[in-house]
């Protein structure tokens, strides 16, 4: 049969790399090759820079990239643009990357297909005619801009420019804040700070402080790398000696841990097979956590934003453990539709939803959409994969923005494949990419780490830095996916295949195809498909917060206490008060091992409980509605909220263990409350 490409990756079975080879098809070539640098009928534009796509002599190049124009057999080049790359060049001694060994040369043809769907649907990236987006020309950035920038995301631009105007507490913060970082993190922050310091002494702006002045490293010679005191509640620096491979160690900082996985493994590579089974990922698992696995959305808006300025400088320590350099893209200023439902940025669109339906946090039209597909049945064989009628989606989508908000859309004429073409359409019609201008290099990158279990771990913390828009929107999607994955018994759409569909729907975004080369673009196929694979496997894992982020939380807020306190006192001591403030003291009650519960929302004001070993929070759920049998409310309603403390509110998982999160909280107060989700 006759390849649809001019172009069909082909897998050497001997060295274990993709080829690129040429179609005997010239029709169909030449269809395809036009689409490949300009499509048409496309109203897109791009809202991002040129991509920064990892270096050429990366894993993912030996791997993944098919040799643009060559043949292996003769070498010969088919184009003059790609003659540089005719050479086949042999296999690496060692595969470091691991992330494409389940994607087969068939699955990426389904890519390839995917590709071409979008571009001749009118999603190649030209502008078209009525286009609403409008690109803002991009200046180039200054030396040091980008380490600015991350230093201001962070909240320490004051380390490197003293004319910023903050007050006495947020100054304050900020010494709390770098007081709790590992040895990793430090070095990341002392990195970027050491970078725009030397940028601004070549300007002459001003004498700035060097920067091992500023992180005080007095038991150490200059430049050796803070030790961390925080390690684990154990006093562990590493990864525990009992860590299995499939167990996810979160009490150690990532970085932490890639530091020493470096460290041990630094005079060899670690080989894989790029043949495994289809779909057979590592079963990876979170150690047990007696005071309770902590999710998105269970904490407070002020502990959040702790927990986001943590997890960027642990982010970026640990890309820095393995020597990637990211390089975040800057969001150009662009014009967006101001409502509808396709091209939409997903604030505007969550802010229209959210006056028809408070508390709507993924946008209603895909709500609607993926409820559509299910009720109508997930068995349907190449959901995702076949494309529905063009025309018939393309009206289809005029139709929904004109008549989906008043109710009177006739959702029966919608078939399974048009549904899933427009569920497609409303990821790539977005202004902006779904995973963020920003952090998509970050995501792509994360394919040079060494290891599944680091590529999982900087995933989970580039979806807590995601905007929270985006983050649940990315949820309900993945979510979508893995009960798709279900029913591929009837539908035949494995976690490879729907992967692979899904990656240049997620990854070319407006406007992508006109800022990336061809060999880039060969090169991020299986790259960006093994992210969306890890996103759908993992998702039950990605969306949690590690426990040693809550750890440093918990201390940020408690040197916090302590400084006020100390403010406190000072000032007292100036009106010559005699008494000193009384600090919170730790219920009798509760030095006996009881806890008191309380619930003002409900008739039963609180509740006396006797803290055991066995004690969980779903017991106390449990015992409280037991106790009042006229309150019309489930256990899955409600949650216990610990709230003071070292901690702002957290709300607690089933399975905590109440006495040892006691151990870790004496002065908290237990609240039980209606879910607040």
């Amino acid at each position: 049969m006759a390849s649809r490409f001019p172009y069909y990756l082909q897998l050497s079975r001997k060295t274990g790399q993709y080829t690129l080879q040429h179609s005997q098809n010239g029709q169909q070539g030449d269809r395809y090759g036009t689409s490949a640098s300009s499509t048409t009928g496309s109203t897109e534009t791009s809202s991002m820079e040129p991509m920064s796509l990892p270096s050429q002599n990366s894993a993912i190049q030996h791997s993944s990239s098919p040799k643009l124009g060559s043949s292996p057999k003769t070498g010969s080049s088919h184009s003059p643009r790609h003659s540089h790359n005719s050479r086949s060049r042999p296999s690496p001694a060692c595969q470091r990357y691991n992330s494409q060994d389940s994607l087969d040369e068939l699955q990426m043809d389904d890519y390839w297909k995917e590709v071409e769907n979008i571009s001749f649907s009118g999603g190649g990236g030209e502008r078209g005619e009525g286009e609403v987006q409008e690109e803002e020309l991009q200046k180039i950035p200054e030396e040091g801009e980008q380490e600015e920038a991350w230093l201001a995301e962070a909240g320490l631009a004051r380390l490197v420019d003293h004319s910023i105007t903050v007050d006495h507490d947020q100054e304050e913060d900020s010494a709390v804040f770098l007081s709790t970082l590992t040895r990793t993190q430090a070095a990341a922050v002392e990195r970027r700070v050491a970078s725009v310091q030397q940028t601004l002494r070549r300007r002459n702006r001003q004498q700035l402080p060097d920067v091992r002045d500023i992180f005080r490293h007095p038991d150490k010679q200059d430049g050796e790398p803070q030790k961390s005191e925080e390690g684990s509640e154990n006093g562990q620096k590493g990864a525990p000696s009992t860590e299995t491979e499939t167990e996810l160690n979160v009490d150690v900082a990532f970085s932490e841990q890639a530091l020493s996985y470096r460290d041990n493994h630094q005079s060899f590579k670690v080989t894989r097979s790029l043949n495994s089974p289809d779909d057979k990922l590592p079963n990876f698992k979170l150690l047990p956590d007696k005071t309770g696995q902590t999710r998105i959305g269970d904490l407070s808006p002020l502990d959040m934003k702790k927990v986001h300025r943590l997890v960027l400088v642990e982010m970026t320590a640990l890309f820095d453990t393995s020597g990637i350099d990211l390089k975040p893209a800057k969001a150009l200023k662009v014009k967006t539709k101001e409502s509808g439902l396709f091209g939409v940025p997903l604030t505007t669109l969550l802010d229209q939803d959210q006056r028809r339906v408070p508390g709507t946090k993924v946008p209603l039209i895909l709500q609607k959409i993926i409820s559509h597909i299910e009720e109508e049945g997930l068995h349907t064989e190449g959901l995702l994969r076949i494309p529905g009628v063009a025309t018939r989606v393309k009206f289809l989508c005029q139709d929904l923005e004109s008549s989906f908000y008043d109710g009177t859309f006739s959702w029966q004429q919608m078939k399974q494949h048009d549904a899933a073409s427009l569920l497609k359409l409303f990821i790539r019609e977005l202004p902006h990419p779904l995973l963020t201008v920003e952090y998509l290099n970050a995501f792509i990158a994360v394919n040079n780490l060494p290891t599944k279990k680091q590529q999982l771990q900087a995933l989970n913390l580039l979806v807590l830095l995601l905007p929270e828009a985006n983050r649940d929107t990315l949820k309900a999607l993945v979510e979508f996916f893995q009960r798709v994955i279900k029913n591929q018994a009837k539908n035949k759409m494995t976690l490879n295949n729907v992967s692979v569909v899904m990656a240049p729907n997620i990854f070319m975004f407006k406007g992508f195809r006109s800022k990336v080369t061809e060999q880039q673009e060969f090169s991020m196929a299986t790259s960006t498909a093994n992210i969306v694979r890890l996103l759908i496997r993992y998702q039950n894992l990605l969306w949690t917060i590690p426990k040693f982020i809550m750890n440093q939380v918990r201390h940020q807020n408690m040197e916090s206490q302590r400084k006020q306190k100390e403010r406190a006192v000072r000032k007292l001591l100036k009106k010559i008060a005699i008494e000193r403030p009384s600090e919170k003291t730790i219920p009798e009650e509760t030095s006996q091992g009881i806890i008191r519960v309380h619930a003002p929302q409900f008739s039963k004001i609180s509740m006396a409980l006797q803290l055991t070993e066995d004690l969980q929070a779903c017991d106390v759920l449990t015992r409280f509605l037991s106790q009042d049998s006229s309150l019309a409310v489930k256990t899955d309603d409600l949650c216990l909220y610990e709230i003071g403390g070292n901690i702002k509110e957290r709300c607690l998982d089933g399975e905590t263990y109440m006495k040892d999160l006691y151990q870790v909280n004496p002065t908290a107060e237990w609240v039980i409350r209606a879910m607040q989700r």
